[in-house]
């Protein structure tokens, strides 16, 4: 408990334009090899980088959203390392004047905000890529995404765990996909995270030697590799040792770090600004007219949730986590006409569980917004209990149509019919007079006992209140 991790985050999100950062080529993922990679792109002789107005529109979005300073100007920089899939011998990017600087993100971790300030977000080119398991002995090189437009979005080091960092980059995942200016794939990678992590000991004012864990593409993985690093750290300084700064990557299949290379200085990328880009320069004009496109952020749709429809925290952040459930939600809500509460149940519960148990996304749902606010129409009106809509949900999840199809082919529809339900109930009693003279002796969790036997005996389609009335009123007696 002596020790105290400090980690800052350094997030690269891929921007959802359909041209690159310089240049007029292609983003598309998934293209062949090589094929989208134009003549700026790879800086033949000759060709001049042209800015992507769209990208510094995202760019500029993502700053209002977290209450940032856009800059009016900001300068472009020549970033010079030399590596194989780095055609140019330099990256495109911003140093010393970003685009975007000082702001802030709320994360919640079991129940506390804490405030995470953002230094800064910059536009900057992607690399290509190296393929290393395609060839035998030797690395491919796929150009295809040199030139794509990058947002790299720094935190402060005002993170002190692996827990806090996971929170830290899921609500800015969140953020990007809400405002539409990142798909959020971490598969592809339009999504990765460096994780810049060091320990002191707790009180000590002075920061300890940081290691930089690349390209982590996961919120599990960036979890148990900071989890890993932050041990290292401590079991090499505690055995006398000292830390070395450094670049290390994370092997998800022996869950360790290990490392790639020294970590550079800035000098060592010896930044210059670019010859061929003048400065950017943002018109107030071009700031206002973003901001009125900025979408209900999932903070303030929370909120809204919770006063509009009455959810309790837990439910509106489940409803809120993403823009496509939020919407899914309020369909709902507005088709079925129903209890908001009941609609969110269906969704945040029984819903999400199958999305979850099949690692579907809300927009994979076989089950439409429609055909949820049906099922919940069906328990309103006394057609259904609240365990039958369950049974229907999961012929519904089968595809086997909406909930009026799969309760007339199941033939699933609930009686409630007194004098069917009493005839039952009286069948029961009568069947069972050992449990009926305990009961009546006092042994009244039996109560439980008799409605069990009565569903039972109706197949779960009695009408569960009916019944128990019926039998508070025959076993009292």
């Amino acid at each position: 408990m002596e020790w105290e991790s400090v980690i800052g985050l350094e997030v690269h999100a891929q921007l959802s334009t359909k041209s690159k950062a310089f240049s007029g080529a292609a983003t598309q993922y998934g293209a062949e090899p090589n094929t989208q990679a134009c003549a700026v792109d790879i800086a033949l002789p000759g060709v001049l980088p042209v800015y992507n107005k769209e990208a510094a529109r995202m760019a500029v979005k993502l700053g209002l959203a977290i209450g940032a300073t856009v800059n009016r100007t900001s300068v472009f920089a020549r970033k010079n390392y030399f590596y194989p899939d780095l055609p140019k011998g330099y990256q495109i990017s911003q140093y010393e004047l970003p685009i975007v600087s000082l702001g802030t993100l709320v994360i919640d971790v079991d129940g506390e905000e804490k405030v995470i300030g953002i230094t800064r977000a910059h536009l900057e080119e992607d690399a290509g890529k190296s393929l290393h398991e395609d060839f035998h002995g030797m690395t491919g090189i796929d150009l295809n995404r040199a030139g794509t437009p990058l947002l790299e979005i720094v935190s402060e080091p005002d993170l002190r765990s692996a827990k806090e960092a996971v929170a830290y980059l899921k609500k800015l995942h969140q953020l990007v996909v809400y405002l539409g200016i990142c798909d959020g794939n971490m598969q592809e990678g339009s999504f990765r995270c460096d994780a810049n992590v060091s320990v002191r000991r707790k009180g000590e004012p002075k920061l300890g030697t940081r290691a930089e864990i690349k390209n982590v593409n996961s919120f599990r993985f960036v979890e148990k590799a900071i989890e890993f690093e932050v041990a290292r750290q401590i079991d090499v300084i505690e055995g006398g040792g000292s830390i070395v700064q450094e670049t290390r990557l994370y092997d998800s299949q022996k869950d360790e770090t290990r490392s790639m290379r020294s970590k550079e200085e800035a000098m060592d990328y010896r930044y210059f600004p670019d010859p061929d880009l003048p400065p950017l320069m943002i018109e107030q004009s071009f700031i206002d007219a973003v901001r009125q496109t900025l979408p209900e952020l999932p903070d303030a749709k929370r909120e809204r949730f919770m006063s509009q429809y009455g959810l309790n925290r837990y439910d509106a952040g489940v409803l809120t986590a993403s823009k496509a459930m939020s919407e899914f939600y309020e369909t709902a809500v507005a088709t079925s006409k129903g209890d908001p509460k009941i609609v969110a149940n269906w969704i945040a519960g029984e819903l999400s569980g199958f999305l979850n148990r099949d690692n579907k996304d809300i927009t994979e749902s076989p089950v439409s917004a429609a055909m949820i606010a049906g099922l919940v129409q069906r328990i309103a009106d006394n057609t259904i209990s609240g365990k039958i809509a369950k049974e229907v949900l999961e012929a519904m999840w089968a595809g086997e149509g909406d909930a009026d199809a799969v309760i007339a082919k199941k033939g699933l529809k609930q009686i409630t019919d007194s004098g069917a339900i009493e005839k039952v109930v009286d069948e029961i009693i009568a069947n069972n007079p050992k449990q009926l003279e305990q009961y009546r002796a006092g042994k009244e969790t039996l109560f439980g006992f008799f409605v069990g036997q009565v569903m039972k005996a109706t197949q779960g389609k009695a009408n569960p209140a009916q019944v128990n009335e019926l039998l508070k009123k025959k076993l009292g007696s």
